[in-house]
């Protein structure tokens, strides 16, 4: 308290100083409509700037909430897509799904490793058995396909990544519906190859490559690429296509696994046909 005292008696001019300018302050902007607007105004943009900057931090440490948030309407949206264009083949065309005419399911997940610069690449989910993944499950993003659940734990899955050589997917040219094989060569992480396409097939550089009719782990017309380049092979009989990826697969985070719950009975089918065979 003493030294409050000794404070004040030393800057007792200062502080008189202060005072009366205050004061003086307070009965100019009482008496002038001018003086008022102006600190209305600055008062205004001062709070104003207080309330953005908290707004900002707030929005910031939500952006995980939010972005899971977006990642299960993506879920319900692309569930409303795969099965909605299975229920049309089956001339069910209804955006209220029924349960037991739901083709496909669909699971987020989240990468915890993805290797991209090895001739054969993996990657690791935090989604396992425990969810429902299982093997042979397709993997893909907002951008287009990622790869097939080779094993799975109960917390985790190891992909296939379509940056694989062992990987073999059925694709097509968006534009003709001619099918081909996907494959990998394993020198560019940004560009796989599109085989087996009849050189009578009319393609051009640009075209659009999607995700074909005879896979039974992918929906069709799921986004893979664009042609880069294209060849003929040595035999002349159909081309070499290199494919630009829509994914960034150096960039990866939320992904979507993939359930086709038709899957067994067709393999059940080809299993039996092949037996009579």
């Amino acid at each position: 308290m003493q030294q409050i005292i000794n404070f004040i008696f030393r800057n007792k001019n200062l502080l008189l100083y202060l005072f009366l300018l205050l004061i003086s302050l307070g009965f100019t902007i009482q008496s002038h409509s001018y003086h008022q607007s102006k600190i209305f105004n600055s008062a205004n943009w001062v709070s104003g700037g207080i309330y953005k900057t908290s707004n900002n931090i707030t929005g910031y440490f939500n952006l995980e909430t939010e972005n899971e948030k977006l990642v299960q309407e993506n879920i319900r949206l692309r569930k409303l897509l795969f099965n909605q264009e299975y229920n049309r083949e089956t001339q069910i065309d209804t955006v209220v799904l029924d349960t037991s005419k739901i083709a496909y399911t669909i699971v987020s997940a989240k990468i915890i490793k993805n290797s991209y610069s090895n001739l054969d690449n993996y990657i690791i989910l935090n989604k396992g058995a425990i969810a429902g993944i299982k093997q042979d499950m397709g993997v893909i993003t907002p951008n287009g396909i990622l790869g097939i659940v080779e094993n799975t734990s109960n917390k985790f899955s190891r992909i296939q990544s379509i940056l694989n050589r062992r990987s073999n997917l059925n694709a097509k040219l968006k534009n003709s519906d001619n099918f081909g094989t996907l494959v990998w060569d394993g020198k560019d992480y940004n560009t796989v190859q599109l085989i087996d396409i009849p050189r009578r097939v009319p393609i051009k550089l640009g075209d659009t490559i999607l995700t074909g009719a005879a896979s039974s782990i992918f929906p069709e017309n799921i986004l893979i690429g664009s042609i880069k380049k294209f060849d003929l092979d040595p035999s002349k009989s159909s081309y070499k296509i290199d494919i630009t990826l829509f994914n960034d697969m150096t960039n990866i985070k939320n992904v979507y696994i993939i359930n086709n719950k038709n899957r067994p009975e067709i393999e059940q089918l080809e299993t039996n046909t092949n037996n009579v065979q």
